[in-house]
C-alpha cells in the first residue's frame, strides 16, 4: 500500500485540452461517483440516523437541534466572523490571563458561510450547516476515491472498493462523528485533504498543491496536508530524475504551504504581534504545543480522581489512534508516504497540544488514514463479524454523539 512502490506519485503527462478530452473527464467523474454511491449512501444513512437520534433527545429535553448543531462552542465564533468579519476580542470570564481572539480561527469556512448567506435566503447558522454538510459529503467521496485507488491497486478492484467503502463507513461511525454534521471546520478540511492526497497518488501534484493551499486556510492543523504534499513532491524529485524538469511538481510543492503560512503571517500582523503573532493569539487562548505534558497531567488526574465520561472516552480514542498509527506504519506493503506523513502530523499536533483535552478527538477527525488497518481487516472478515462490528460502532456513535451535544458540558 505504498505511494512509493504500489501507487507512485509521478509527474503528470501532458493532457489534451480538447472538447472530447473534457467530455471524457466528465464521464470518468460520473463513473467514479457511481462507484462511490454505495459508500456515500451508507455514510448518509449513518449520519442522518445519528442526527435524528440526537434531535429526538434534544426535543425531549427542550433543546433545539439546529442550535446545538449550528451555534455551539466554536460555531458561535464562526458565525460571528461570517457576519461581521474579524475583530472580536474577549477576556475569559472564568480563567485569568486567557483572552479569546477570533483571529485564532482560519478564514475559509466562515468566508464560505458568508458567501452562502449572502446569495441565498438562509441565515448564517443555516448556511454554516449547509457548508458543513456539503463538505462532509465531499469528504466521504474523497476518502472513498483515495481508498479505492490505493487498496484497489494492491488487492484488486473488487476488494479495493469493499475496503474503501468500509473506510468511509468507519469514518462516519466514529464515536465523535456528530462533529461531521456540526458547523465546524473539520469536514471542510477533511474534504480538501482527502482530494489533495488523491491528486498526489494519481499523479496530479499541481492539483494537490492547489487543494492544499485551500486546506491551509481552513484549520490550524491543516499544516499536516502541506507536510504531506511537500514530502511527497520532495520524494518524487529525489527518486525520479525525469520529474525534476516538470514544473507542475515544483509548483505543487510551492503552493502547498502558502494558504497556512499566509494566514498565520497575516493574523500575526493583524494582532499586532508581527509575523509570529498568531502563536501568541493561540497562547492567550490557552493553546500551545507542550509535547503532551498537559495531556499526561490530565490523564493522571483521570486515574486518581473522577471526571466526566467524555474525558475517559477521549483517553480511549487517543489510545486507539496511537495503536492505529503504529499499525498503519507497520502495514506491508508500506502505506503511501503522503498518508503516513499526514496522519503522523495530525496525531502529534492533537496529542502534543495543551488544554482543551475533550477537543482532541475532534482534532483527530481529519486523520482518516488511521482507519485503514481496521477497514482492511473488516474487508476480510466474515459477514456476521462485519455486521456485528458495524452495528456496535453505530450504537456507540449515535449514543455518544447525543451525549456530547445534549448532556456534556465541556467545550468540543
Amino acid at each position: 500500500m505504498s505511494a512509493d512502490t504500489a501507487v507512485p506519485v509521478r509527474a503528470p503527462e501532458p493532457r489534451p485540452a480538447s472538447g472530447s478530452a473534457r467530455v471524457r473527464r466528465v464521464e470518468r467523474a460520473r463513473a467514479a461517483l457511481r462507484r462511490a454511491a454505495p459508500a456515500l449512501a451508507f455514510y448518509a444513512a449513518a449520519r442522518l440516523t445519528g442526527m435524528a437520534t440526537m434531535a429526538a433527545w434534544a426535543w425531549w429535553i427542550g433543546r433545539h437541534p439546529r442550535t446545538l448543531l449550528g451555534h455551539s462552542w466554536d460555531g458561535i465564533w464562526y458565525a460571528g466572523i461570517a457576519r461581521h468579519g474579524y475583530g472580536r476580542v474577549l477576556p475569559s470570564p472564568t480563567t485569568r490571563g486567557v483572552v479569546f481572539n477570533d483571529l485564532a480561527f482560519f478564514p475559509l469556512y466562515p468566508g464560505l458561510v458568508h458567501a452562502v448567506s449572502t446569495v441565498t435566503p438562509l441565515t448564517v447558522v443555516s448556511s454554516g450547516l449547509v457548508v458543513a454538510w456539503l463538505s462532509a459529503g465531499a469528504s466521504a467521496w474523497g476518502i472513498y476515491a483515495l481508498g479505492e485507488r490505493v487498496f484497489g491497486h494492491i488487492y484488486g478492484q473488487a476488494y479495493g472498493r469493499r475496503a474503501a467503502t468500509l473506510l468511509v463507513v468507519l469514518w462516519g461511525l466514529l464515536p465523535h462523528a456528530i462533529v461531521q454534521t456540526m458547523a465546524y471546520t473539520e469536514p471542510l478540511m477533511t474534504a480538501l485533504a482527502a482530494w489533495a492526497l488523491y491528486a498526489l497518488v494519481t499523479g496530479r501534484p499541481l492539483w494537490a498543491g492547489a487543494l492544499c493551499l485551500l486546506a491551509g486556510l481552513s484549520r490550524p492543523n491543516a499544516v499536516a496536508v502541506a507536510a504531506a504534499v511537500v514530502c511527497s513532491c520532495g520524494l518524487l524529485l529525489w527518486r525520479d530524475r525525469g520529474a525534476r524538469g516538470n514544473w507542475r511538481v515544483w509548483a505543487g510543492a510551492a503552493l502547498a504551504p502558502l494558504g497556512w503560512t499566509g494566514y498565520v503571517v497575516w493574523a500575526g500582523y493583524r494582532s499586532g504581534g508581527g509575523p509570529l503573532g498568531y502563536f501568541e493569539v493561540q497562547r492567550l487562548w490557552g493553546s500551545r504545543f507542550d509535547f503532551g505534558r498537559d495531556a499526561l497531567r490530565f490523564v493522571r488526574h483521570l486515574i486518581v480522581g473522577r471526571d466526566a465520561m467524555a474525558y475517559y472516552v477521549t483517553v480511549a480514542i487517543i489510545a486507539v489512534a496511537l495503536v492505529s498509527l503504529a499499525l498503519l506504519a507497520l502495514e506491508r506493503p508500506r502505506p503511501p508516504a503522503a498518508l503516513l506523513v499526514y496522519a503522523v502530523v495530525l496525531v502529534v499536533i492533537a496529542v502534543g497540544g495543551s488544554s482543551y483535552f475533550a477537543s482532541k478527538p475532534r482534532f483527530l477527525l481529519p486523520a482518516f488514514p488511521l482507519l485503514a488497518p481496521a477497514a482492511l481487516a473488516l474487508a476480510r472478515a466474515r459477514p456476521r463479524t462485519l455486521v456485528t462490528t458495524v452495528g456496535a460502532l453505530a450504537g456507540l456513535s449515535f449514543f455518544y454523539g447525543t451525549y456530547l451535544l445534549t448532556v456534556a458540558r465541556m467545550p468540543m
